[in-house]
């Protein structure tokens, strides 16, 4: 199953994993957008808002009524405004806090009798794989409600990891930094392209969802012993959260 698949780094998933040959469970609020998505590359979908408990609840009758589940995928989240702390807007942060930890912990207690039952049923070993962000791991003015977000679902992760020892349960963080994608910097800035575009102004290959995506299948598909904790990726342009080289890349001259 794989959350926010109607668009960006969700999408890019349900692709990459249905190209190496899972069955894949799309989840997000935009049904049209999944269906188009099943109709090209023979994923399911399912259409839920996942800060809401009766939509994760539908969601797992649905899932337990349809077959094992092996691998949770949670992509989904997001940001809302590039405020001072002093300036936020209490509902961008609550936005924020559910969008992105709230969903995931109510997404984790929903699938993992799911994913236990899959164990039991023969099933060598399950996933639970969660999209951060380098802003779980790096503060930036203007990013405090989006960085206390993400740093809430990273330690969500952390703490999950730790309660599941001792069951074949793979727990995988990827903390991406620069992703251009279609909708996540524009929906950050109130729909406002123009400053969308210019925040990759110069920026010499960002990453792309399919990047992102890769390295979710290569997680999933790797040895069932071989559990990556965590994946800090980056642009080669980005050296760090606040360090962005901007122009082309180029060997630095001698002399």
């Amino acid at each position: 199953m794989v959350t926010g698949a109607s668009s960006g780094i969700g999408e890019a998933v349900v692709r990459a994993l249905r190209a190496s040959g899972w069955d894949v469970v799309g989840v997000a609020r935009r049904a049209e957008r999944l269906e188009a998505l099943d109709a090209e590359v023979g994923s399911a979908s399912f259409a839920a808002d996942l800060s809401s408990e009766a939509d994760v609840a539908a969601l797992r009758a649905h899932l337990e009524a349809s077959g094992d589940v092996h691998a949770l995928v949670h992509v989904a989240g997001g940001a809302r405004g590039a405020d001072r702390v002093e300036d936020g807007d209490p509902a961008d942060w609550r936005w924020m806090f559910e969008a992105n930890v709230l969903s995931a912990q109510l997404l984790t207690a929903a699938l993992l009798p799911l994913l236990r039952r899959a164990l039991t049923a023969g099933a060598g070993h399950a996933d639970t794989l969660y999209v951060t962000s380098t802003a779980a791991q790096t503060a930036y003015p203007g990013g405090a409600g989006y960085n206390a977000a993400k740093a809430g679902e990273a330690m969500l992760v952390h703490a999950l990891r730790l309660e599941l020892n001792g069951e074949p349960i793979r727990v995988t963080e990827i903390a991406p930094g620069m992703v251009r994608t279609e909708e996540f910097t524009r929906n950050r800035l109130g729909g406002d392209q123009d400053a969308a575009d210019r925040l990759y102004a110069g920026v010499e290959s960002p990453l792309v969802a399919e990047d992102v995506a890769d390295v979710i299948a290569f997680a999933l598909n790797a040895p069932a012993h071989v559990n990556l904790d965590l994946v800090t990726m980056r642009p080669v342009a980005q050296s760090a959260q606040h360090l962005l080289a901007r122009g082309p890349l180029a060997p630095r001259a001698e002399g």
